[in-house]
């Protein structure tokens, strides 16, 4: 990686040659073919261009533009409400998508010019988009819990409905954060003209889109109906009538949605499959079960050697990519997690919460460059300075959930069939 390698090769090297050293050349060769072939042609790995098909859709089809001014005609009055409205609109588009930097791109162009019109700091308004953006790789679907499933041979439909309430709880605490803020000091983010009830609820309608989306995938997983596979397929027509319905579908973008999916998936899969090799390489070279065997030895308590891994996870977050950072760190993990009995659901949500802190501190915040490149006006390190609240709340969420896991926990636990 040091040399310049994409992730998914140079760990798919590395585990090749540790593989030849291991157990020889012939085995070696075999077993890269099979891994090469079976995940590839892994069933489940079609939700990763479906889900990424489907936000397309979803975004051609303009359902977070209206859920954004819905939420402004509720919210708009409160202290910092316009802000407060973004953060519900990224929690919509997340709901439609896995991308966070997709988040970040679409309401850095929908939200920064009705902030700037009614006089809203740079630093909230950017560190808002930029915080809120992050939402989409914790709630479902999202891409990261898909990695962490083929990585972990977790169920993804699991994975996907405990990421449903601590998604909402992170929302809700960065909502909590904006307002808190511009109550303290209310410059920040004044408050807007008070809409009517009539206004308001003629706005519901706003909503609609957005809501069906998120109860054709994932309550279609949730009560049995759907596989992911299945639900991402269900989602992703769902999205491409949505965007014929609201004639906002052309020729150029139906096209230019394929050959998106088509890139994005292409980077994704070297990815996975450089990842299962190396986790082979792990395996069959008996450090992952050394390793294991050493951290479950030690005598220190089960929640300090668990806030001891995250804490590696925010450190390598300042300079790793999301996706490279879990491919890198989870199979060399994953026996000791096993070893320590925790439950691999509520870890999925924790690390997904840490990775998303580093979209957003520096040097590598990923939603921090792409917020600055549409707020040319804004420099860096103001941006920068307005999201430390929202790393704030991140800590404090996962706090919570380690001190409450069953919010992660308690609706995988009620699925059908789960």
């Amino acid at each position: 990686m040091a040399l310049g390698l994409p992730i998914g090769f140079a760990m798919g090297v590395s585990g090749f040659i540790g593989t030849v050293l291991v157990s020889g050349t012939g085995a070696a060769l075999i077993k890269l073919g099979l891994i090469t072939w079976s995940m590839t042609a892994f069933y489940l790995i079609a939700v990763i261009p479906l889900f990424i098909l489907m936000a397309h859709f979803a975004s051609v089809s303009g359902l977070v533009t209206q859920a954004y001014y819905g939420a402004h005609k509720w919210v708009g009055h409160l202290p910092g409400g316009l802000a407060i409205a973004t953060i519900g609109a990224c929690a919509g588009f997340a709901a439609c998508s896995s991308s966070s930097v997709a988040g970040a791109v679409t309401m850095a162009s929908i939200a920064m010019p009705e902030m700037r019109q009614y006089n809203y700091s740079p630093k909230l308004s950017t560190g808002c988009i930029a915080a809120g953006g992050t939402l989409g790789i914790l709630i479902p679907p999202s891409m990261a819990l898909v990695l962490f499933g083929i990585i972990t041979e977790e169920s993804i439909g699991r994975l996907f409905i405990a990421g449903i309430f601590p998604g909402i709880l992170l929302a809700s605490l960065f909502m909590l954060t904006i307002y808190i803020q511009c109550r303290l000091n209310p410059s920040l983010g004044p408050p807007g003209p008070k809409a009517s009830w009539l206004e308001r609820i003629i706005t519901v309608k706003d909503f609609w889109g957005v809501l069906v989306l998120f109860l054709v995938v994932l309550g279609g997983i949730y009560m049995g109906i759907f596989t992911p596979t299945e639900a991402a397929a269900a989602g992703t027509f769902f999205a491409f009538l949505m965007a014929l319905g609201n004639r906002r579908l052309t020729k150029e973008n139906f096209i230019e949605g394929f050959m998106d999916t088509f890139r994005t998936t292409g980077m994704v899969f070297p990815i996975i499959i450089g990842a299962t090799i190396f986790g082979y390489f792990m395996g069959v070279s008996g450090l992952s079960g050394e390793l294991a065997d050493f951290v479950a030895g030690l005598p220190f308590p089960r929640v300090a050697i668990i806030i001891c891994i995250l804490g590696i996870f925010v450190i390598l977050g300042f300079f790793i990519d999301t996706m490279p950072m879990m491919v890198l760190l989870l199979p060399v993990l994953l026996p000791t997690l096993v070893a320590l009995e925790v439950n691999l659901l509520w870890f999925a949500v924790l690390i997904v919460i840490i990775v998303e802190m580093g979209l957003i501190t520096p040097p590598v915040g990923m939603n921090v460059f792409v917020v600055a490149g549409i707020a040319r006006d804004v420099p860096m390190y103001t941006i920068f300075a307005g999201i430390w609240p929202f790393v704030l709340a991140m800590v404090v969420c996962v706090a919570i959930l380690i001190a409450f896991p069953q919010i992660a926990l308690f609706l995988p636990g009620m699925m059908m069939g789960g």
